[in-house]
């Protein structure tokens, strides 16, 4: 049962032309890109982190797990004042955000591509299909039904790669933006934290 399923997937695929080739290589590159940006958003483990860990790691900062506890770390050890916080976070900020931007850029732009070779592979089967009206005599069935199969195939592929690989984007973006927001709440309290510990100091 499997390999005859298999097998009119095949059909069906080879009967869509040769724009199916760069739209198999499209999809493999739409899905491993966002496969990889997940898993690199659950190594970074922010969304696991409660604001009281945070807290707590910001008052001990040896304690502080995994790249939250790095970044602590990072911004609290010996700092002279808010403004070299505030530098220090926007340097974590630059190293982390322009690679997630890009990442999400890349894949937005290679989901948008899918329709326009499916819509590219329309064409040509129709070139094949009026060519074939043109040739005429016993082989113009064959041809217009290739041309036909190679105008309708391409752009239905093409549309099935593109809208889940749309809902990756925008699922992407939103712990792009998830991410984002925690670090600048981290940015938040590590100031407040700078401030209380200072005026206790002064105090």
């Amino acid at each position: 049962m499997l390999t005859t399923f298999l097998e009119k997937v095949w059909n069906i695929w080879t009967a869509g032309g040769w724009t199916m080739i760069p739209l198999a290589i499209l999809g493999l590159m739409i899905y491993g890109a966002s496969v990889r940006m997940f898993l690199y958003f659950s190594q970074r483990e922010f969304h696991k982190v409660t604001e009281a860990e945070c807290l707590q790691w910001l008052k001990h900062p040896e304690t502080g797990r995994g790249e939250i506890g790095e970044i602590i770390r990072y911004t609290q050890d010996e700092v002279a004042g808010v403004d070299e916080i505030h530098s220090r976070f926007a340097e974590v900020m630059v190293s982390k955000m322009p690679f997630i931007d890009r990442n999400i850029t890349f894949i937005n732009i290679l989901v948008t591509a899918a329709p326009l070779i499916g819509l590219l592979g329309t064409v040509m089967g129709m070139l094949m299909t009026f060519q074939s009206i043109g040739v005429g005599g016993g082989e113009m069935a064959e041809m217009m039904a290739e041309g036909i199969s190679a105008a309708l195939f391409p752009p239905e592929v093409g549309l099935c790669i593109a809208l889940p690989g749309l809902m990756m984007v925008h699922l992407l973006k939103r712990r792009r933006d998830k991410y984002d927001a925690f670090l600048a709440r981290l940015e938040s309290f590590s100031i407040q934290h700078y401030t209380k510990k200072t005026e206790g100091n002064v105090s």
